[in-house]
């Protein structure tokens, strides 16, 4: 099981929105096949390892670290695909909360006389796919805000200028970062001020390039809140072709701009601040198919995710420089007055990225 949650972990650049799975077929001692879900729409992972066996795959025990499907989608299920090959028994890390399969897949195998397992190394497993089972359990994305600052918080200069606070190992680690993420989201005053893209740069992707196929490599979803009306087609945003969400106020209607096809807008409800109501936001976003959102904002949009308690894991690049008590803040934080209030937070990992500091950090949400 441990070697098809290797195998499942491969997938994590190109399967979105699908979950990542691995499996592996053994028989008499030996594996006989393996594989691994590589991008939605193709074979999944039992399919492949079936692939491999062909007709050693017959009275083997398939390990596959998620629950066969059971449904026919973009593909056939694999549980019938199991069924048909004559594997005697299949082990299966975790249930699928996806309420399409969740426990029909293990039904059907053992209708069909093959005998089930479930739950070896299940806690590795829901880690693969903690994005997904999230958007599944509770019907919202996943959430990570990444912030870059200097050693004593500051994301800017008083002027504006941020380029570059961190170093291009840290930018390449950003890089690896997006791409695992089903979507990135931005708020207009970032995109219009920097000209941004929000885009996957292939060439800046170091190690994780000889992970990915090029022709599997997809973009993430870039949205924009725009609540403003500010965006226009002329910014870069917009010269590439990936799938754009503007985010709207329901009922706050204006001329919309021509936009190119892989633009498409959602209307949310405001919040009580007249803003958009960013929980109810994440709600249609997980209807788009999107398990893990990536904030990449300004201090107040990122600081608006944290307040309303939003943001599941924090990624802060903190770089060796001082840049002084006129600099712009990480953060706006308003309300906080005594220690008692601040919100804690769990490190996850701290590591050196080039010659700066990574901090993973979980909230403690009350």
């Amino acid at each position: 099981m441990q070697r098809a949650i290797e195998l499942a972990k491969k997938g994590e650049y190109t399967t979105s929105p699908n979950p990542m799975v691995g499996c592996v077929l053994v028989k008499d001692g030996t594996v006989v096949g393996e594989g691994w879900h590589q991008k939605a729409g193709l074979g999944h992972a039992e399919v492949n390892a079936l692939a491999i066996a062909g007709s050693n795959a017959s009275q083997s025990t398939a390990y596959v670290t998620l629950e066969p499907c059971s449904h026919f989608g973009r593909t056939p299920p694999c549980s019938k695909a199991l069924i048909e090959a004559g594997v005697k028994e299949v082990v299966i890390a975790m249930q699928d909360p996806n309420p399409q399969v969740s426990g029909r897949g293990i039904r059907m195998l053992e209708e069909a006389g093959i005998k089930t397992k479930v739950g070896l190394l299940e806690a590795s497993a829901r880690q693969v796919n903690v994005g997904f089972i999230k958007r599944m359990e509770t019907g919202i994305p996943r959430v990570i805000c990444k912030l870059a600052s200097s050693l004593d918080g500051k994301i800017a200069m008083k002027s504006g200028e941020s380029k570059w606070i961190t170093s291009a190992e840290s930018r390449e680690d950003v890089q690896r970062l997006r791409a695992r993420s089903c979507a990135v989201i931005s708020g207009a005053d970032t995109v219009i001020t920097d000209d941004a893209r929000l885009t996957v740069r292939y060439q800046q992707l170091g190690f994780a390039q000889q992970a990915i196929k090029t022709e599997y490599f997809r973009q993430p979803i870039r949205i924009v809140i725009d609540s403003q009306y500010r965006l226009h087609p002329d910014l870069a945003l917009f010269n590439e072709p990936s799938p754009i969400i503007l985010i709207r106020i329901n009922g706050k209607t204006q001329q919309e701009p021509t936009w190119q096809d892989n633009v498409s807008v959602v209307e949310v409800d405001a919040a009580a601040n007249g803003k958009v109501d960013l929980a109810k936001m994440l709600e249609q976003l997980a209807s788009h198919g999107v398990n893990n959102l990536l904030v990449e904002a300004g201090g107040k949009l990122a600081s608006a995710f944290i307040q309303a308690q939003l943001v599941d894991e924090l990624w802060l690049y903190q770089a060796p420089k001082l840049m002084g008590a006129e600099a712009i803040s990480l953060l706006a934080l308003p309300g906080v007055e005594k220690l008692a209030q601040a919100q804690h937070l769990a490190i996850n990992d701290i590591r050196k990225i080039g010659a700066d500091i990574r901090i993973r950090a979980s909230f403690n949400k009350q």
